[in-house]
């Protein structure tokens, strides 16, 4: 499904414990309609591309807290409340029915009343319908025109609820400004304090020249532009990279929105993780909400100055391991603090850009599907009791950014994952597809088409 303009993102939150990753998961689980997905990927996501009452939204989980540690938990549920009311275009405020209404709930009902975004409330915990009038009535005062209980184990309402808030979105913009203009857009991803606002400094501020500096899109992010050497870069930012101050503080701890913010007007993520530290479960997340939004990443190891010889070669292997799901991403050692080595970061982005917005012609593309075909045979076609030859019959580019292919064969439900990743690996050795994720979308056709 492909979507003008933006999505809306719907920002799950709420205190810990009240099951809000119960919630994100029954949605995500369920696959109703899932727009994002790739064959052997995880559950273990924190934004979910659905569509809902036939209409794409990005559901983002804000379960993960890292308290402040001078300022305690209470600090970080605020920073998250703030965060949806910053990046968010709706908010699924969920409480604890069981619990009952407590203190911190009224602390963020009195933060997110400031906005003007669509807002449900969700009293979760409500898995025996007989308890559903007298632990949803305490939440009626935290006063919010949409409340609804549900129960995110058993899934009672749950859908109700994300459908009712879905209906309270404003109308799509249909010539929404997908910010295409040829020059490679760049988002600075990661983790707090891995050296991202370094990173960004050194490209902004050696050997470049800054072009323009001019407002995005109303949600408060701006795009801009410099040069590098020459080349022409857009470095999309958002509020948060241009608030020094609050860099280190518990506000750029809940990550997960701002992160799909800079990643939806981006075409290339540069996902910078830490080589002091080593690859995090965190940097995966991100690592795998970039390929779910279709986005080319460039992995930046920074930090090199930090370890050295075997060791710094062990780490890099540990972070290829386990970000060995995008394989295909390049990856650059450097470090942003003094320098080394940044020179080699640019000339790799634009050229995994590149392959993201390469098309390949049909004729040739349909050479490289017999000549792989002819090298692994796609095998047997089981139809009840009968088998038949598996046969592909032509493929066709349909999209770029990131790449999307059509390839028509006698029946799909008989390609198996492994032959899927073999398609998948031979467009990538044989055009050069490096760092971009693909799309493959097999369809059924007769094999007596002449």
């Amino acid at each position: 499904m492909e979507s003008s303009g933006p999505i809306p993102i719907i920002a799950i939150v709420g205190r810990p414990n009240v099951g809000k990753s119960t919630l994100f998961n029954r949605y995500a689980g369920w696959r109703r309609a899932l727009v994002a997905d790739s064959p052997g990927m995880t559950r273990d996501r924190i934004a979910e591309e659905l569509e809902i009452q036939g209409r794409a939204i990005r559901l983002v989980d804000t379960a993960g807290l890292d308290p402040d540690a001078e300022r305690g938990l209470p600090a970080a549920i605020q920073a998250q409340a703030e965060s949806a009311l910053r990046d968010a275009d709706a908010i699924l405020f969920v409480v604890d029915g069981k619990a009952g209404l407590l203190p911190e709930d009224e602390s963020i009902a009195r933060t997110l009343r400031r906005t003007q975004k669509p807002l449900s409330v969700v009293v979760n915990k409500i898995d025996n319908p007989r308890h559903h009038e007298d632990r949803v009535l305490d939440f009626f005062s935290l006063g919010f025109e949409r409340l609804r209980g549900v129960s995110a184990e058993h899934g009672g309402g749950a859908f109700d609820a994300l459908e009712e808030l879905v209906d309270a979105l404003p109308a799509p913009e249909e010539d929404a400004d997908t910010g295409q203009t040829g020059v490679p857009r760049l988002a600075l991803v990661g983790r707090p304090n891995v050296g991202k606002s370094s990173l960004m400094n050194r490209l902004l501020g050696h050997e470049r020249v800054v072009v323009s500096s001019e407002a995005g899109t109303t949600r408060d992010s701006i795009d801009i532009e410099f040069e590098f050497e020459g080349e022409p870069f857009i470095l999309v930012d958002t509020a948060g990279l241009r608030r020094p101050g609050r860099r280190e503080g518990t506000g750029e701890r809940i990550g997960a929105l701002m992160a799909v913010r800079a990643l939806e007007r981006a075409q290339v993520a540069l996902l910078v993780v830490d080589l002091s530290e080593g690859l995090t479960d965190q940097d995966a997340h991100v690592a795998r909400l970039a390929r779910d939004m279709g986005i080319a990443v460039v992995v930046v190891a920074n930090k090199r100055d930090c370890v050295t010889g075997e060791a710094r070669k062990e780490i890099l292997e540990g972070v290829k391991h386990g970000l060995r799901f995008i394989e295909d991403a390049p990856i650059v050692s450097l470090s942003a603090l003094t320098g080394a080595s940044v020179g080699k970061l640019l000339p790799v982005v634009q050229r995994v850009a590149e392959a993201g917005a390469k098309r390949i012609p049909t004729a040739e593309l349909n050479r490289w599907l017999e000549d792989s075909i002819r090298k692994h045979d796609p095998g047997m076609a089981r139809k009840g009791p009968k088998t038949r030859p598996l046969k592909f019959l032509y493929a066709s580019q349909i999209g770029v950014q990131p790449p999307r292919f059509i390839i028509f064969c006698t029946d799909p439900e008989s390609v198996g994952v492994s032959y899927r990743r073999y398609l998948e690996n031979q467009l990538r050795s044989s055009f050069g597809f490096e760092g971009s994720p693909l799309r493959l979308h097999l369809r059924a056709r007769k094999s007596g088409r002449s």
